[in-house]
């Protein structure tokens, strides 16, 4: 955990600092040890249970080894996606402007330990700070030593591309990414075909989050344990949780995987603002169920925070108190993803206007009953309907605070 934050936090890593200074302090060491033996890598990422940091928790070994078992492709590609671009989510902001070659370097380990040779910083257009920290460390790398090492060892060249995304929320999903990066309109694919054997042109492709790529060096480093025990009980690692909304210190706290809710808040967090009390919090961002006061004890690691009925996500934590309006702040994530539908599904983009347009009546005092029960009646049939998890997001959100807080919708009814 220490050497996380050092690493995060140290002056030469910061925006405008080199290789030179990167590798004087502990980089390039976990890439030496991949080095050695990187048909290994795939073993060790699967031993630590290091999930996927994106949102979905889904483990990385499984996609890694996926890629690499396709032997016979010329072409094997890497897109590290930092298209962040949900309320309330940051940290890849904080990631690509601080530690640039710390992502560069986990990366390039991904790439030993399943053979790709075309790795792509997949960076949202509006995070100008980002791409060009990302534009100067690759440039670095791809003039270094240890490029031509790990070339040797694929025995092909190693290309480094840095890709504005389409600045689409939905050009996160991994399928919408593959198809940016091959120059097309991020609609989300079908699957199956998955990407890992058919991804961009056609070729094995990797697709993880900047996050998951900065943990891979320092776990590759330091070995298994080591990285087990900077979680806490069952779970294992960090995470960078981003803490906003009526909280007194909102920012960026990287944290032991297993951390309570209620720390994150309250000594890290520094409280509610006003001395108010916690009405809920949305968590991984606003497509997911809402957590109340009396889940204050959940250990924010995946496993546990899908045990109360909702997702960890992408680690971002909106607090609410009381005094704000549910139905107000639903109304606004909602049209967040109503305005974001990339319109492929008819089911998504009529779905999500529709829920828009009636959350906005409610919350202005023009709704009626038939309108509150249309919206119970769009969580039973819309889930499942859409391509990607934009569609299921929205509901997700809206059924939640359907659940905990129906009385505020009555309410907002009889105003």
């Amino acid at each position: 955990m220490d050497k996380l934050n050092q690493v995060l936090l140290h002056p030469k890593n910061r925006v405008g600092a080199d290789l030179d200074a990167w590798l004087s302090y502990v980089g390039g060491d976990g890439l030496q040890v991949a080095l050695q033996d990187p048909s290994a890598l795939v073993g060790l990422i699967k031993e630590a249970h290091l999930p996927g940091l994106g949102g979905s928790g889904f483990p990385v070994h499984i996609k890694w080894a996926a890629v690499a078992e396709q032997k016979k492709a010329v072409d094997k590609y890497l897109i590290c996606n930092g298209n962040e671009d949900e309320p309330g989510t940051f940290k890849d902001r904080m990631l690509l402007e601080e530690t640039p070659h710390q992502i560069i370097e986990g990366a390039t380990i991904a790439a030993l330990a399943t053979g790709i040779n075309q790795i792509v910083f997949y960076i949202n257009p509006d995070l100008d700070g980002c791409i060009e920290a990302m534009c100067v460390a690759v440039a670095q790398w791809q003039a270094s030593e240890l490029v031509e090492k790990v070339a040797a060892a694929l025995k092909k060249p190693l290309t480094y591309r840095v890709m504005p995304s389409s600045g689409h929320y939905i050009g996160g999903e991994e399928t919408a990414a593959i198809e940016s990066v091959e120059g097309k309109f991020p609609f989300p694919r079908g699957k199956p075909p998955y990407p890992a054997q058919y991804g961009v042109h056609g070729c094995p492709t990797l697709v993880n989050n900047m996050e998951t790529m900065a943990n891979v060096t320092h776990l590759v480093r330091n070995g298994v344990q080591w990285f087990k025990d900077q979680g806490i009980g069952k779970a294992s690692g960090t995470k960078i949780f981003c803490l906003s909304g009526d909280v007194l210190r909102p920012g960026a706290y990287e944290l032991p995987m297993g951390t309570p809710l209620e720390d994150l808040i309250y000594k890290y967090g520094g409280g509610v603002l006003l001395g108010k009390k916690l009405k809920a919090v949305f968590t991984g961002g606003p497509s997911n169920t809402i957590l109340t006061p009396k889940d204050l004890d959940v250990p924010l690691d995946f496993d546990s925070v899908r045990e109360r009925r909702s997702s960890l996500g992408t680690g971002a934590m909106i607090v609410i108190s009381e005094g704000t309006g549910i139905v107000k702040r639903v109304s606004e994530y909602v049209d967040f993803f109503a305005h974001s539908s990339c319109g492929q599904c008819p089911s998504c983009k009529t779905g999500t206007y529709y829920i828009s347009q009636l959350l906005g009546k409610i919350d202005t005092g023009r709704g009626r009953q038939a309108d509150l029960d249309s919206l119970e009646n769009l969580c039973e049939i819309l889930p499942g309907s859409g391509r990607c998890h934009l569609l299921d997001g929205a509901v997700k959100v809206l059924e939640s605070s359907l659940y905990h807080f129906k009385d505020e919708y009555e309410q907002a009814l009889r105003r």
